[in-house]
């Protein structure tokens, strides 16, 4: 009961009330935009393409929560500004102006998100105008869409211009609320975004699988399957939490009468350092074939045939790609040689370690080590489900990719909603005998 009570102190803090308001009426203007189909296009025959479809375009509709086969204002989802992050991440290797932006502390993050949305809106230029041209493909016979109908009603340049408006413009407004969650709201808004969309097709798929078994359920196949999605969940919270935690020590220095330093702290290295990012890319490269398929391109039908979803050479590329991008990821977003430059500077030091090059060196080799189990969960975590849906044959529509971002997401949101009540001396959501959440000390 202590965490029913815990919940109980949200209510009575108002600013976390208004902030938790505000958060769940920017998601439902969200939802019900997804809704909202683009002018020109007949949204019951793209419904019918992107079911008969298993390659990015069933990714994408799967994180934009159905818009893409709705063809809504938001078909576009928030993946142009994740991309656009990556890229200004990957920028900060090759350019030194990034790297000088990283560096100069809030000035240079509000740069470098003002960047981001610049980037966001050309890429999602680029991509309304590619969607655009393939839905009037799909009025052509030759790629397959014509069995189902017209997608487009009237073709041509005005359609094209329509839509890439239309869709750029649903995309800033995703960002826009985005932000706006995550300084008026309970923070994460991306996040929370992408959380919702993928949660708005839990009842679709039991829907699916009730449908497909006409009323006849297997209580023991639900039961097996429901228990191994639940070590899969716990799995994941014990690794989004699980760091390691290297000791560093502040030298003592005496300004005037007082003496400052001499304390001892610590930097925590997190298990999974690439969080989500490698499982969307590995989807999205193993998902490509498939969509170049789907426009006739020589040789792409059989590459993907090759690639079926849930059969044992895509799970091992999969977990392969999985692995090689959480290092590469890993590599991207923390430079060993910068913190230890930062830990010099500051008069910081690991114990039984020298600063400079063999802090740097230490800490790439702890780093490496996690990293390996760090990638080895995240790859076992996006390929069993797969394995255990096409097993036990229950049509899961999620698999560990999907199943990351939502634990993920709601632990985050969860540790938001605690800070809001320790920093006004409540006890947190756990409560006050049960055990807290990392980071919390009694």
């Amino acid at each position: 009961m202590a965490v029913f009570a815990g919940f109980s102190n949200v209510t009575k803090i108002p600013e976390l009330r208004r902030r938790i308001a505000f958060t769940l009426v920017i998601l439902a203007i969200y939802r019900v935009g997804v809704f909202i189909t683009t002018p020109g296009v007949d949204r019951a025959v793209m419904r019918s393409v992107i079911k008969s479809s298993e390659g990015l375009l069933g990714l994408f509709n799967l994180f934009s929560g159905g818009a893409l086969e709705n063809l809504s204002i938001f078909a576009l989802g928030i993946m142009p500004y994740i991309s656009a992050s990556i890229i200004m991440q990957l920028l900060g290797m090759v350019s030194k102006q990034v790297e000088e932006l990283r560096k100069e502390g809030e000035a240079g993050r509000r740069k470098l998100d003002q960047w981001t949305r610049y980037g966001t809106i050309v890429l999602s230029l680029f991509q309304s105008f590619g969607i655009a041209m393939y839905l009037e493909g799909l009025n052509n016979q030759d790629l397959g869409g014509g069995r189902f109908g017209d997608v487009v009603a009237e073709p041509g340049w005005g359609f094209r211009l329509l839509t890439v408006i239309t869709l750029t413009t649903g995309t800033c407004l995703i960002m826009w609320m985005g932000e706006r969650i995550t300084e008026s709201g309970i923070g994460n808004g991306i996040s929370l975004i992408i959380f919702a969309s993928i949660v708005s097709g839990v009842p679709a798929s039991i829907g699916n699988y009730w449908a497909s078994q006409a009323g006849n359920i297997q209580p023991l196949t639900i039961g097996v399957f429901l228990g191994i999605l639940l070590i899969c969940v716990a799995t994941v919270v014990f690794f989004e939490r699980a760091q390691r935690r290297v000791p560093i020590q502040y030298a003592r220095r005496q300004v005037g009468r007082r003496v400052y330093g001499g304390q001892s702290a610590h930097l925590p290295l997190k298990v999974n350092m690439a969080s989500m990012i490698p499982p969307i890319f590995a989807s999205s490269l193993l998902m490509f074939p498939a969509t170049l398929a789907s426009f006739n391109i020589p040789g792409m039908s059989a590459f993907s045939g090759a690639l079926n979803r849930g059969d044992w050479v895509f799970n091992t590329l999969f977990g392969g790609l999985c692995i090689f991008f959480c290092f590469f990821y890993t590599a991207v977003t923390f430079q060993p040689v910068d913190v230890a430059d930062n830990l010099k500077k500051q008069q910081a030091n690991i114990p039984g370690i020298r600063p400079g090059k063999q802090t740097a060196d230490y800490l790439d080799r702890v780093l490496t080590r996690i990293t390996v189990g760090g990638s080895i969960y995240v790859a076992t975590i996006c390929v069993l489900p797969s394995v255990v849906s096409v097993a036990l044959r229950v049509p899961f529509q999620f698999g560990g990719t999907s199943l990351m971002i939502v634990v993920g997401v709601a632990l985050e949101t969860v540790n938001q909603i605690e800070a809001h009540l320790i920093t006004r001396s409540y006890e947190g959501l756990t409560g006050p005998r049960a055990t807290k959440l990392s980071g919390r000390k009694r």
